[in-house]
């Protein structure tokens, strides 16, 4: 069974140091920074605030903060859910820092960027604006407000093998870890068997020198990140396909909506079983947290 405490990927704790944030940022902005410029790591941890955590969270000498999504899956939401994320993150930087003063509370210019790796088909980049999910108001008589008033700018970047070349050859530490997930995909499609394929694919890195001393320190980790996080994309993938051919065959939409909340209620109880906390599992199926603490005392 899986750890209940599982939440970290392998792409996090490999990040998990200021000095190749710093390094990964200057490769997907193309820009240099100085090489004493201080990186703080502020990721949102807990889950006491909404139930929230997010993948990579740090400041760069206090001006710049940059908030790194890693997503195997594209979620039309990320930019919602950013903006959820900084908000928390905001908060935790200017805690008793006199945000109800009279004088100008400087605060550092956020970025926000999602790094793409999943096997759909996905360009080079992608711009993703939370302005995009607003209702349109033309019912109500209104017209657009152009700029809104509220506005959060995502990058999307495919970090996959043979993707943003420039940007991955800019770091190494990403260089090597789009070629670890590559040969594991690779060993899986020749092993049939995904626990096989990662074990195989931690050998042949370690030979290569790819991602060696990491894999060194912490390969029993890796193996049970990489098979939880596969396992979690099979079935939401394999689930997902059924419910399409289903809705197809059935030609009706309320059978599609019916079909995906039914998808969605598979998965969860799918990961429960597993051993996923209902806090995990709400962030990727946006169940209600009490439907899944119910689901979870059920089972």
């Amino acid at each position: 069974m899986v750890n209940e405490k599982f939440k970290n990927s392998v792409f996090t704790t490999l990040f998990n140091d200021p000095a190749l944030l710093r390094e990964l940022y200057c490769a997907l902005e193309g820009v240099s920074l100085p090489p004493d410029a201080p990186v703080s790591i502020n990721t949102l941890e807990n889950v006491l605030f909404m139930e929230q955590n997010n993948d990579i969270s740090f400041e760069i000498d206090g001006k710049l903060v940059v908030l790194i999504e890693h997503q195997s899956t594209i979620n039309p939401n990320m930019a919602l859910r950013l903006l959820m994320y900084i908000g928390r993150v905001y908060e935790k930087i200017v805690e008793g820092s006199g945000k109800y003063s009279s004088k100008l509370l400087p605060i550092p210019r956020p970025e926000f960027f999602v790094l793409y790796n999943g096997t759909a088909p996905f360009p080079d980049e992608k711009t993703i604006r939370l302005s995009g999910t607003f209702k349109k108001t033309e019912s109500l008589g209104l017209s657009e407000k152009e700029p809104p008033a509220l506005e959060l700018t995502v990058r999307v970047i495919n970090i996959n093998e043979g993707k943003n070349e420039a940007i991955v050859k800019r770091c190494k530490k990403l260089s090597e870890y789009s070629a670890f997930v590559a040969k594991t995909r690779a060993f899986q499609e020749e092993l049939g068997d995904m626990e096989e394929a990662v074990k195989e694919t931690i050998k042949y890195c370690q030979k290569h020198d790819i991602m060696k001393e990491f894999l060194e320190t912490h390969a029993k980790e890796v193996f049970n990140m990489l098979t939880s996080e596969w396992n979690l994309d099979d079935a939401i993938a394999y689930r997902s396909k059924e419910i399409r051919e289903d809705s197809l065959a059935q030609g009706r939409d309320e059978g599609r909506e019916e079909g995906i909340e039914e998808c969605q209620l598979a998965i969860a109880r799918n990961l429960l079983t597993e051993g996923f906390t209902p806090e995990f599992i709400q962030k990727v199926t946006w169940l209600s947290l009490d439907s899944l603490k119910e689901m979870q005392a059920d089972l």
